[in-house]
């Protein structure tokens, strides 16, 4: 079917949703996926559960992005800025690597790290970013398989 000279065609039907509260990451899964399959619950309950099913030793390291207090001295003040922190295995021993520290904060084995990352988990707002290696990214081998 031809249009008329000069006739624009319509508009596709696109899926968009619109920012509300901070949850970015939820509207950019549905906008990209063009339908609304995840809600804040189901995001936060993926996010908690792979914790227990990562295969650590094949993860180089994870970044997470935290809520970070703002103060002025000794006086916090009621707003929260968003830091990046850095967490790394080097000879069997996680650290955390946060710059704002003095030096390197020993997390200690597997469990160590699991903790950290559900505490980091259960103050909200938290995300985690793995660092892998192309082939463990393509074989999705950063998950344990039971």
């Amino acid at each position: 079917m031809s249009q008329a000279p000069g006739a624009q065609p319509s508009p596709p039907s696109v899926y968009h949703e619109r920012q509300r509260l901070e949850l970015c990451a939820v509207h950019a899964l549905n906008n990209v996926l063009q339908q609304q399959l995840f809600s804040q619950e189901a995001a936060d309950e993926i996010c908690k559960r792979p914790l227990s099913q990562l295969a650590l030793p094949r993860v180089l390291g994870l970044i997470l992005n935290l809520p970070s207090p703002v103060s002025l001295g000794l006086l916090s003040l009621p707003l929260r800025r968003r830091h990046w922190v850095a967490l790394r295995q080097v000879d069997g021993i996680y650290y955390n690597l946060d710059s704002k520290l003095r030096a390197p904060e020993v997390l200690g084995d597997e469990d160590g790290v699991r903790a950290f990352l559900a505490a980091a988990l259960a103050q909200g707002l938290c995300e985690v970013l793995l660092v892998v290696t192309k082939e463990v990214e393509e074989q999705g081998s950063w998950l344990r398989a039971d």
